[in-house]
């Protein structure tokens, strides 16, 4: 029994986590802040994706988390 507090199961803290992982991901994606947007493994995404598809590969992994974040607060 849970004195006053808010009962939460594993799934609902890994949905939590995944929605704060899908604004990180969209914040870095549209700010493009130096920092993390010129790191070597962003680079080598730019240099196979190109600039716009990286933008929109990352996005896309945004929305997944988000889609993550979802299902896991639904069960």
């Amino acid at each position: 029994m849970n004195e006053g507090g808010i009962i939460m199961n594993g799934k609902a803290l890994l949905g939590i986590l995944a929605f704060i992982y899908a604004g990180f991901v969209f914040y870095v994606t549209y700010k493009k802040p130096p920092m993390i947007w010129n790191m070597a493994k962003i680079k080598l995404f730019k240099k196979i994706l190109g600039e716009k598809g990286t933008v929109v590969f990352f996005y896309t992994i945004g929305l997944l988390a988000v889609a993550l974040g979802i299902w896991l607060m639904g069960k």
